[in-house]
């Protein structure tokens, strides 16, 4: 098989800025609301049918929330780093 055939199509690097806050938002919010629907109703069957609705919620707030919010936070990582030496 060539080269060309077993690299497999990735999206444009323009992408990226909004590619990183879906997949953060999403694993952020997967996680967060799975801990607070157990802490909430423990680990019953009613679980499953409270725990995807509230992560929808949550990452729908959440994702608009890190892309508005990212700039600010790259402004404020630059200037709590060194800045690299050339």
């Amino acid at each position: 098989m060539t080269e060309t055939k077993r690299m497999r199509r990735r999206l444009p690097a323009r992408y990226g800025p909004v590619l990183t806050p879906l997949l953060l938002s999403g694993l952020m919010t997967i996680i967060v609301s799975a801990i607070s629907t157990l802490r909430a109703f423990g680990f019953q069957a009613i679980f499953f049918e409270i725990w995807p609705g509230a992560w929808l919620l949550s990452w729908l707030v959440a994702f608009p929330v890190l892309l508005a919010m990212s700039p600010l936070v790259r402004w404020l990582v630059a200037r709590l780093i060194e800045p690299p030496q050339a």
